[in-house]
């Protein structure tokens, strides 16, 4: 008897449908295989036939002992993950007469099996689901644990099974209801739920005001000062300050982390903006993505949100230049033998880091002890095409005694910072409406740059002084003009002013001579 069941593959953070075909039926011949796997599994799928043996025994029923043939179609995709146990176990109770056959058409199936008949977690579920809705499936079967994740999807009965009996006696006839997950109610409720706040932070009124612009435009930043300047604290609080995540960002985001299996168990949506820490010994296939099995990198999980690199010159050269190509098309692209994928990569990065070896080069209290070229020689840790790609380089000074105790000025929270960001973003909306995948001012290529960013004879002097004595490359000439943007967009300035010009061209830190050491 032939049956078949349906599964799927991930493929970077989309799904594919894979039939699963069982054909049961004829004697075993001695010394004859009785159980045939191909269209391309991997070991994972190739050890469920242990699981399966045990687990459906385990619920009361007999594992076929009569020749089977299972094909994973299309047989030119690589078939990888446990996930293929329930598909393969329904598939060959039904090719047995063990359990009827006569919906598993309607229902895409996907779950690891343990050996007593449980369901463990799967990957991907949300992308699974989409691809179930728009091929037209009635339901999706799968671990409770996946099923508020899953159950975002919207016209699709995602059925929550907690073990294999569970799924056979639901084909069975018996009655499972729908796990039903409210999108919009559970979405608004999460989606400012930060534990920090800028109200915690003392002082330090200049750097707040280049988060503040660097979240208006979607601006790279990068913070330098000594240690225990507060450097890390401030670039926690930037996601706090962005504008809320829509729901089209929000299943996106969400997407990344279903596919990479970092979806908390029993969770229905990421509804915060993702801020991605990754430490400074990272290799670059965990920064980009990539392996064997394509899986996203940090700065794919970062996505929609924040990518913080602590202590920037610390990371390897090679790790950091595989971030110029990411930061320019917001995204990654993967290449092996048989497969290429691509993850989105839209973050704003912010990176910290000391401006010497000892930390205390240009400190207003400390002497810096470092040897002559010492600083020169650290900040070429990092390469100038990369510090190009950063709009803003600001100095962070440590906060004095009485900032720390000061009470009398009370510091403005996170929520009275973020409002003015969503207007500035509004603006920005609105002016590139007519170009589709551009939202805000850092995404604007070099061509927009001159028709958005129009200069009076004021500002082209002072711009052509700045030019001139920083030796500025044509890069960060467009960066110092989309930064002047957003500064004028967040004082609702139709055109640049020269006090925005001004302000932009200041966080140029690095470009300045007193750097080179």
């Amino acid at each position: 008897m032939l049956v078949k069941t349906y599964a799927s593959a991930v493929h970077g953070v989309d799904a594919i449908t894979i039939t699963v075909e069982v054909n049961a039926g004829g004697p075993i011949k001695e010394g004859e295989r009785f159980y045939t796997l191909v269209g391309l599994p991997d070991n994972a799928v190739k050890e469920g036939l242990s699981r399966i043996e045990a687990a459906v025994k385990n619920i009361g029923f007999r594992f076929p002992r009569q020749k089977l043939i299972v094909n994973l179609a299309p047989a030119d995709i690589r078939k990888e993950g446990s996930a293929y146990d329930l598909p393969l176990s329904l598939a060959l109770l039904a090719a047995s007469d063990q359990m009827s056959s006569e919906n598993l058409d309607k229902y895409l199936l996907m779950g690891e099996l343990s050996l007593d008949g449980g369901l463990r977690p799967i990957k991907g579920a949300l992308p699974i689901a989409i691809q179930a809705r728009k091929e037209g499936y009635k339901g999706f079967i799968l671990p409770k644990q996946n099923a508020k994740e899953a159950a975002i999807v919207d016209n699709l009965d995602v059925i929550g099974v907690t073990n294999l009996k569970e799924a056979v006696d639901f084909f069975n006839g018996n009655v499972l209801e729908p796990t039903i997950v409210d999108t919009r109610d559970n979405f608004q409720y999460s989606m400012d739920q930060y534990e920090v706040d800028f109200s915690d932070v003392k002082g330090q009124e200049n750097i707040k005001r280049s988060l503040e612009l660097a979240a208006s435009g979607g601006h790279n930043v990068i913070l330098i000062g000594p240690p225990g300047a507060g450097k890390t604290m401030l670039a926690r609080r930037l996601p706090t300050i962005l504008p809320p995540l829509n729901l089209h960002e929000a299943l996106d985001t969400t997407k990344i982390h279903s596919v990479s299996g970092l979806m908390p168990e029993n969770s229905s949506l990421i509804s915060t903006r993702p801020f991605r820490s990754p430490h400074h010994t990272i290799s670059d296939v965990a920064l980009v993505g990539g392996g064997s099995e394509p899986q996203p990198g940090e700065i794919s999980l970062a996505h929609n949100g924040v990518l913080f690199l602590d202590e920037l010159p610390e990371f390897k050269r090679s790790v950091l230049e595989v971030l110029r190509q990411p930061m320019e098309e917001r995204k990654v692209t993967i290449s092996r033998a048989r497969i290429t994928v691509d993850y989105p990569a839209s973050f704003i990065l912010i990176a910290s880091m000391n401006p010497c070896p000892c930390g205390f080069f240009n400190h207003p209290e400390k002497d810096c002890v470092c040897p002559p070229g010492s600083v020169k020689r650290y900040l070429n840790k990092i390469s100038g095409p990369l510090l190009d790609r950063i709009d803003l380089h600001v100095e962070v000074t440590p906060v004095g005694y009485d900032e720390i105790t000061g009470t009398t000025r009370s510091s403005e929270t996170s929520k009275d910072i973020r409002m003015r960001v969503a207007k500035a973003r509004m603006i920005q909306s609105e002016r590139f409406k007519d170009h589709p995948g551009i939202f805000y001012n850092a995404q604007m290529p070099s061509r927009m740059v001159q028709d958005v960013c129009k200069l009076d004879q004021p500002c082209l002097i002072l711009l052509k002084k700045a030019m001139e004595k920083l030796q500025l490359s044509a890069r960060a000439y467009d960066r110092i003009l989309k930064v002047a943007r957003t500064s004028a967009d967040l004082l609702g300035n139709e055109s640049i002013k020269i006090e925005n010009l001004a302000e932009a061209i200041q966080y140029r830190s690095l470009d300045r001579e007193g750097w080179s050491g």
